[in-house]
């Protein structure tokens, strides 16, 4: 049976590039993001859970973001989550709200940032390149066991590579709207 299965090759593409927007979704930029606290867990009930299990998160103004926890006995678990989650924040309690307002971030700050965004780019692209890399194998095993011909076999190639060129191109758009929105917010 062939080895090669360009939807499966498509899909794990598709995969690296959605983990790349959500790696960049968590970078912060001037303005408040919800999705800023989702790497944030909390020590609840004596075990860790992410934040959006213990609470609500909303940004209410530009520069705010407010955490509504359920439970009140949780408010100063959650305060602690969000400091140790070195995020820059400095969660202030309001009852049973935690009121998180962004700093200005700067220059240098923001710099680091764009950077991070660019990093987090290219290990999406190494993750494209080692899923072309195990196609390209994959065709030229299929071709070893008489399974496809040479021909059918450099197709597959040039399906490859279009499908790399095509998420590659898709991650390095990413990260550029990424850096344009940290280096001018």
């Amino acid at each position: 049976m062939a080895k090669y299965d360009k939807a499966d090759i498509e899909r794990r593409m598709k995969g690296a590039v959605e983990s790349l927007k959500g790696d960049l979704a968590g970078l912060r930029t001037g303005r408040a993001n919800t999705s800023l606290l989702d790497p944030v867990v909390v020590e609840v009930y004596g075990s860790m859970m992410p934040l959006n299990q213990v609470a609500t998160v909303s940004a209410p103004e530009p520069r705010m973001l407010s955490v509504q926890v359920w439970d009140k006995a949780n408010v100063t678990a959650v305060e602690k989550g969000i400091a140790k989650a070195n995020l820059g924040l400095n969660p202030m309690i309001d009852g049973q709200n935690v009121r998180l307002p962004m700093p200005d971030l700067t220059e240098e700050r923001r710099k680091e940032l764009a950077k991070l965004a660019g990093n987090y780019s290219e290990q999406a692209k190494i993750a494209i390149r080692n899923v072309r890399r195990d196609g390209m194998e994959a065709l030229k095993d299929d071709e070893k066991k008489k399974e496809i011909s040479e021909d059918d076999r450099k197709r597959g190639e040039d399906e490859v590579q279009k499908l790399t060129d095509k998420y590659v191109a898709e991650c390095d758009v990413a990260a550029a709207q990424k850096e344009k929105e940290i280096l001018t917010q």
